[in-house]
């Protein structure tokens, strides 16, 4: 059985998130991201299980800097998990009982309306991951009364449900990614995402426009963007993409040619089936014969064939 390294303790969204990408993987539960990355890295799993973004909450920092910095590791696959929070307490606790609540600060942000709305004299504490919450709560002599976690962390940890689908939307979903050292890259589907990370050569008005103009002339779209610091001082950034289709077609390949040109590097990330199953719409003269055809025709004409 293959391991998997994934955001703990027990419990957690991400480990239902490995349960969905990897049912056969064992699962190795790490205290943070960088260290179920590093445990796949180090060869101590095969590789991890770690969020990428909220629909509510945006990109996930922490993933987004790992994975440009460090050993390389390539994305294999993605699932969008829909998240529902649910008010955990020991059994017998009521909710007028409840005076201080654990848990993560996203999923606070993510139910502020249930806890100002029913619990308005609670206090919330924070905590490393929401199943950590629930650990907390379950802890013999705990001065917490309850948690906002998952259902999952209710199972592992013995707490009973005071409220269910808590969060201020319902329709929330977390989008995970599995990552391996890397390999052999999945085949192309024609539903595919690409994932790379491209840091600026020197910073100059256009320098960002000039990276999306790589990508826009070969008609290639774009999903997602965000922009990191470096760390080398204010104004210096490095830029996370996701962009449809897969490395193997020609238009996306030479796009990312292209931005290795502008760049002082790349960081390929992987070329991956997308959870959605949204086939990539090509736009006319962008397809891998149109490629294919006005390379030929190039070839000719420096040849004189005219």
């Amino acid at each position: 059985m293959s391991k998997l390294a994934y955001l703990g303790p027990q419990g957690t969204f991400c480990e239902a998130a490995l349960r969905i990408l990897a049912p056969d993987a064992e699962g190795v539960p790490c205290p943070n991201v960088g260290a179920a990355l590093d445990a796949a890295r180090r060869g101590e799993a095969g590789g991890a299980v770690v969020p990428l973004e909220n629909s509510v909450e945006g990109a996930i920092t922490q993933t987004l800097d790992e994975l440009a910095w460090g050993r390389p590791l390539l994305i294999t696959g993605e699932l969008l998990l829909p998240v529902e929070f649910y008010l955990l307490a020991r059994p017998g606790t009521e909710m007028r009982h409840i005076k201080r609540v654990i848990t993560h600060p996203a999923a606070h942000t993510q139910c502020r309306g249930f806890v100002e709305r029913e619990l308005p004299g609670a206090v919330v504490v924070a905590a490393s991951s929401t199943a950590a919450a629930a650990q907390e709560v379950a802890a013999p002599g705990s001065p917490y009364d309850a948690a906002i976690s998952p259902a999952i962390a209710g199972e592992y940890y013995g707490l009973v449900q005071v409220a269910a689908g808590i969060g201020d939307r319902s329709d929330t979903v977390t989008r995970f990614v599995k990552v391996s050292p890397p390999g052999e890259l999945p085949e192309p589907t024609g539903a595919d995402r690409t994932s790379l990370v491209a840091y600026l050569r020197n910073d100059h008005p256009g320098a960002l426009l000039e990276m999306l103009s790589e990508f826009a002339v070969r008609g290639v779209n774009l999903t997602r963007i965000e922009s990191r610091p470096t760390g080398d001082g204010i104004g210096r950034y490095f830029f996370h993409f996701d962009c449809e289709g897969h490395i193997a077609d020609a238009r996306v390949g030479e796009a990312i040619s292209g931005l290795h040109r502008l760049s002082d590097d790349v960081r390929f990330l992987g070329s991956y089936p997308r959870a959605d199953q949204v086939a990539t719409q090509i736009k006319p003269g962008t397809s891998d014969g149109d490629f294919s055809e006005a390379a030929g025709w190039l070839s000719r004409i420096r040849e004189g064939r005219v």
